[in-house]
């Protein structure tokens, strides 16, 4: 069972990808709803694996991801983007993310990133 950590500014896209990973059989130890609070919760938490939103007040997913990788090399990051970001979504793996799922989410998708991801 993976520690996952939950990014998103949207409350009812977390708690979507909460419901998705716990029947998936994860465990969800924390969520944030910017790249600033995502940075400090993966700090405390140290979760095997990341879902960051692309998109988001304060700082955007993209500079989290650096900054988390920059601290951690070893993190594991799946981007949640919207369609149309194919751009950022290449800037996001060139940062350091493993992975991405376009919105609206697909349950088998995310769960088979997870699992890609997790190795």
């Amino acid at each position: 069972m993976a520690k996952i950590l939950v990014v998103d500014d949207a409350a009812f896209m977390r708690m979507m990808l909460k419901e998705m990973l716990a029947k998936g059989g994860h465990q969800v130890v924390g969520e944030a709803a910017n790249g600033a609070e995502a940075v400090e919760q993966y700090r405390k938490l140290v979760p095997d694996l990341v879902t960051m939103d692309i998109t988001m007040p304060v700082m955007e997913g993209i500079e989290a991801v650096r900054l988390i990788k920059q601290e951690h090399p070893n993190a594991k990051i799946i981007m949640c983007s919207a369609m149309g970001q194919q751009g950022m979504v290449v800037e996001a793996i060139q940062a350091g993310a493993r992975d991405f799922v376009i919105k609206p989410f697909q349950p088998e998708r995310v769960l088979e990133a997870v699992m890609k991801v997790l190795g």
